[in-house]
């Protein structure tokens, strides 16, 4: 939710914003709109209180003089109930429009109308260098036994999969070995629910944007999450964080949940773009002073767990076009992805100010001093991607894949798939 008093003072900010995000919101309108509701209340109130004075001096009267008070009384009850009603739409509709406005995004985004507006901050690592032809994860995954999407389709259709295998003993493999990072760096391990209320999607900020993405249990009236930020950013609603606490820092693993809608023929299939994956997700409530200071320690964080396994990258400074409404900034980490030439993402990084802490009632205090708390989120390991990056990076000319060293020691000592446990 954005501040609603700098929109009052200074809607040029947002009209800009809006603009450089390539948005369609009519700020004036709905400052029109806000000041009528402000207007309506004031009468309410009004109302209100004239009713009140009303229903106690009623008691003093009799007879004709009594009647008339009634008579007064229930005019005034009309009037109020109307003017209560188209409040109450006012307000509705006001307050879905709001949540439809994005985040003010910092200095250093750049501006651009969608992807092509994206910016290469800098390259990690060297790609590697095959003297034969690079095949996909998919290809590799199917011969070795540890990848199978066509008995997925049957059981569940398109975009899923089966780990199998070797390649399940390297999801936890990577899990272990990314939680033991998170840890030793001050973040405490959940395992989060991933099914929620509404008011956790609305909160941040995935809704109402992109409802669309998300399934929903219509029985129960609850969604599955696409990410366990949904879950973190929630786990303190409506309460006061205590300064000398900040930051709080957390590492959820989950399974998530997203319907990728309108993203068909944009990918290379397999692990890439599922319907249901696996990831850790990394979460900081922070004091807005030490916003932006935090942000790069996490975007650090998640660069030594991929420097790790030593798999070539590249950070991406995200445009105004094609970031999320709650984002302020974010990054994405690209994984060089060698049969197709590309780099992909197989990860994200974002700093959501005080937008979702606003959505959530999410505070601070300090003494006598309150005021909102910074929100800020990133993949630490998104589990398919992350395998379809080692996959793809650590392939040999006989169609095995090398493990990382830093996860042979989870993996029971083994140093290869062969397609033999």
């Amino acid at each position: 939710m954005i501040d609603l008093e700098l929109l009052r003072k200074n809607p040029e900010i947002f009209r800009e914003e809006i603009k450089k995000r390539n948005m369609r919101i009519d700020v004036d309108a709905d400052l029109v709109l806000d000041e009528k509701r402000r207007d309506l209340i004031f009468k309410v109130d009004e109302l209100r209180a004239r009713k009140n004075e009303t229903s106690k001096l009623i008691p003093g009267f009799s007879g004709e003089k009594k009647t008339e008070m009634v008579g007064q009384m229930k005019l005034l009850n009309e009037d109020l109930k109307e003017k209560e009603d188209t409040l109450a739409a006012i307000e509705k509709s006001f307050f879905e429009k709001l949540t439809s406005y994005p985040n003010v995004t910092h200095s250093s985004v750049p501006v651009g109308k969608d992807e092509t507006g994206n910016v290469v901050a800098y390259f990690v690592g060297e790609k590697p260098v095959f003297n034969f032809e690079a095949k996909s994860h998919i290809e590799i995954g199917t011969k070795l036994g540890i990848i199978d999407e066509e008995r997925a389709a049957k059981i569940s259709g398109a975009r899923f999969v089966f780990l199998k295998n070797e390649a399940v003993m390297l999801q936890f493999a990577l899990v272990q070995y990314v939680l033991g990072i998170l840890i030793s760096r001050g973040f405490s391990p959940l395992i989060p629910p991933v099914l929620v209320k509404e008011r956790a999607m609305y909160g941040t900020g995935f809704f109402p944007v992109e409802a669309s993405q998300y399934y929903k249990t219509e029985l129960d009236d609850l969604f599955l999450v696409g990410t366990s930020e949904v879950s973190l950013c929630s786990y303190h609603t409506d309460e006061f964080l205590d300064v000398a606490e900040l930051p709080l820092k957390y590492a959820a693993y989950s399974t998530c949940f997203r319907r990728e809608a309108g993203t068909y023929g944009k990918d290379m299939g397999g692990l890439f773009r599922v319907h249901q994956f696996d990831k850790i997700e990394m979460f900081m409530f922070v004091h807005p002073d030490k916003s932006w200071e935090y942000y790069e320690s996490l975007r650090e964080t998640l660069e030594d767990i991929v420097k790790g396994l030593n798999i070539h990258y590249r950070i991406m400074n995200m445009c105004s076009g094609d970031i999320g409404t709650p984002n302020a900034k974010k990054y994405d980490l690209e994984a060089w992805i060698p049969s197709q030439g590309v780099y992909r993402e197989i990860a994200s990084c974002s700093n959501d100010t005080d937008f979702q802490a606003r959505r959530l009632n999410i505070k601070y205090r300090d003494g006598e001093k309150k005021g909102f708390v910074n929100t800020m989120n990133s993949t630490a390991c998104a589990v398919g991607r992350m395998i379809m990056a080692i996959i793809e990076n650590y392939q040999d000319a006989d169609g095995n894949v090398t493990i990382p060293d830093v996860l042979v020691p989870y993996m029971g000592g083994k140093k290869a798939i062969t397609g033999k446990l």
